[in-house]
């Protein structure tokens, strides 16, 4: 069995040994996973670029205490991501809030209604899963975006099913109700007049 048959547990094991080219075979496995769950978080392409490059960073440097879930670093990857999203998330709030202090001048736009809106609705979905805690926000994540059962989630979370099954339908309510109020914001009305 070549390198890039092998499974998460041997590539993790021969990268632990040093084997650059295991290590890389790992990035190229989990990349494009990684990337979609942080943007999914964070709404733009940019940030989640940059959140995804953290994520394995982490990975790297924290090897020594990173646990695999049934052989895989995949879900290590993806509530590591989740916490680097929340990190960036507030770190962007108190630039904004910095920026926002400034004297302001009228910027042209010269992006597109329907780009415009995409991004509303991003940033809308971001601020919805912004609602949520670290640990409701991590099962969310792997149980809406990545296609985990609860049970699979539980796991890799250290909850019981039943715990996790609770939390998720606690946080779908939280997370439906900051979508109303988002959706009735004052900006967005003054936009369909």
């Amino acid at each position: 069995m070549g390198n890039n048959e092998a499974g998460d547990f041997r590539l993790w094991q021969e990268s632990l040994r040093g084997d650059g080219a295991s290590f890389g075979l790992l990035f190229d496995r989990h990349r494009d996973r990684i990337f979609r769950h942080a943007y999914r978080l964070a709404a733009d392409r940019t940030e989640a670029e940059d959140i995804m490059s953290t994520a394995f960073l982490e990975l790297w440097r924290c090897r020594a205490k990173v646990r695999l879930v049934e052989g895989s670093v995949l879900p290590w990857l993806l509530v590591t991501t989740t916490n680097i999203a929340r990190n960036s998330k507030r770190a962007m709030f108190r630039y904004r809030k910095l920026l926002d202090s400034l004297p302001r001048f009228e910027a042209a736009s010269t992006a597109s209604d329907e780009f415009v809106l995409q991004k509303e609705m991003d940033q809308d979905a971001a601020r919805a899963l912004g609602t949520l805690n670290n640990l409701d926000l991590q099962l969310v994540s792997l149980v809406i975006f990545e296609d985990y059962t609860i049970a699979e989630a539980a796991k890799v979370l250290d909850l019981t099913p039943a715990a996790a099954k609770t939390r998720m339908h606690r946080a779908r309510q939280r997370m439906k109700a900051a979508w109303g109020t988002f959706q009735s914001a004052p900006a967005l009305e003054g936009d369909r007049s």
